[in-house]
């Protein structure tokens, strides 16, 4: 009993050397990430920093008032329009024979630059409003210089809508100036022209914007992507290694708890003949239990479950069973319990007691969830000297043709339409329990299709060795 003290305090120190490698290894990481980052960062410009960083901040601002934004270009070239007209600039672009009167031009100035408040939002809406201003601007001769905001609609349409609606779009700031260009033909080389260089130039920049932005896109999705792969790699790796991890476990925790059986046998022959030999199994045995405490205890800090979520209540029991039902019966499914015969004392250690519950558990679940119609269900228990018995059966009636994927309390469904659902997770997972414990589990429709069973056959462990 003396070693008991040290054992346990060298597994402690043992542990909080692991842990403390554990954080200096992170701490090293972290240090070298940020040191990375300042070394990219240093190899950037200032000027082109400041850059950067002002063109970030003002598309996050744009991203979380986007109205302002529309509203202070809008503003902008609104004013620029009104400026123009007042300071009488217009007259130097309009031809000697304007028509227009002053009112005019002025309601085509603000055509041109109220609509702006839409421009990314409904893009072509607006070039088609601003297409039959345009068709009066040229018509008239006084070719306010406010017409050449309809680029910027052009622009968004280039950035975010498909060829088709950029053919459209440029088919419709052409057609009036060509128009202008047959009534008025010395505005040809003058006007016309540079209104489809002017055209042919945002398309081209628009193309070059949009471009780069999908690039960009791309390369962002795909390190979202290595990303992912890399932390799916990492956990897939972690569980290979966890599963080898278990198989050691099993294997040393296998092999002491043989030697621990062996050496007790032993000790209870000896203990009638030699007292002596049968205090040196019992100090062996200590040994042995101690060493494979301590090999459980490492093994089982590898496998341990360090996410804040996970489920830290004891796992339940037979005891936890009549809980159970009434939960179920207040979900709306009437369960009747039915006891058969008695447990022997120690005839159900915990793991089995955990596999019967479980399959209860299971079993009325998907009785809730894939059941239509009104039923109820029926949990049987039978104790016997080898076996115990659990068999959970609903009384639904199979309709021929349903879907069996309505919630409620019923059965109205076929043994296909619940086998589907239920044998790829609930039954494969209830036969694995099962066969932990070397026993057997069928699932299937009660005969004539009135209603579905599961039966549970669990071999009981001896009372005595």
């Amino acid at each position: 009993m003396s070693n008991r003290p040290r054992d346990l305090d060298r597994d402690r120190e043992q542990g909080r050397e692991r842990n403390r490698d554990r954080d200096q290894g992170r701490d090293r990481d972290q240090g070298r990430g940020r040191d990375q980052g300042r070394g990219t960062e240093d190899t950037v410009p200032p000027l082109t920093r400041i850059i950067r960083e002002a063109l970030d901040r003002l598309r996050a601002f744009d991203r979380r008032r986007p109205r302002v934004w529309d509203a202070a270009v809008t503003g902008f070239w609104t004013v620029a329009a009104v400026l123009d007209y007042t300071s009488g600039g217009w007259r130097n672009t309009a031809h000697d024979n304007v028509t227009a009167p002053e009112s005019l031009v002025l309601l085509m100035s603000l055509g041109f630059s109220l609509p702006l408040l839409w421009r990314r939002t409904h893009p072509l809406a607006v070039v088609l409003l601003m297409t039959p201003i345009s068709l009066v601007n040229v018509w008239t001769g006084a070719v306010v210089q406010a017409s050449l905001l309809q680029l910027i609609p052009v622009f968004q349409i280039v950035l975010r809508s498909s060829f088709r609606t950029v053919g459209a779009a440029a088919l419709l700031f052409v057609v009036p100036v060509l128009s202008g260009g047959v009534r008025i033909p010395s505005t040809w080389g003058q006007e016309v022209v540079s209104y489809v260089w002017g055209l042919v130039f945002v398309v081209l920049l628009g193309i070059a914007v949009r471009t780069r932005r999908e690039y960009t896109e791309a390369l962002v999705e795909r390190a979202h992507r290595l990303e992912r792969e890399r932390d799916q790699q990492a956990r897939l790796a972690a569980a290979a290694e966890r599963t080898r991890i278990a198989r050691e476990m099993h294997d040393i925790i296998g092999h002491n708890l043989s030697v621990i059986t062996g050496l007790a046998d032993g000790g209870a022959y000896a203990a009638r003949k030699n007292p002596e030999r049968a205090g040196q199994a019992l100090e062996a045995i200590g040994t042995t239990s101690r060493q494979a405490l301590s090999e459980l205890r490492r093994l089982l800090g590898v496998l341990r479950d360090d996410h804040p979520d996970a489920e830290r209540a004891p796992q339940p029991t037979l005891d936890e069973l009549a809980p159970l039902i009434e939960r179920v019966r207040r979900a709306g499914l009437p369960v009747h319990l039915e006891l058969n015969g008695e447990p022997t004392p120690r005839s159900l250690t915990p793991g089995r007691q955990l596999t019967v519950y479980r399959v209860i558990q299971e079993a009325l679940t998907n009785t809730l969830k894939h059941a239509t119609g009104p039923t109820s269900a029926t949990v049987a228990l039978t104790y016997s000297h080898t076996h115990l018995d659990a068999r959970i059966t609903d009384t639904g009636t199979g309709t021929g043709t349903g879907t069996g994927t309505g919630s409620g309390t019923g059965a109205g469904r076929t043994a296909e339409t619940r086998e589907a659902p239920l044998a790829t997770q609930g039954i494969m997972g209830m036969r694995e329990r099962a066969a932990l414990y070397d026993g057997s589990l069928e699932a299937g429709p009660l005969p004539d299709d009135t209603g579905w069973q599961v039966q549970l056959r669990l071999p009981l462990e001896e009372s005595h060795p």
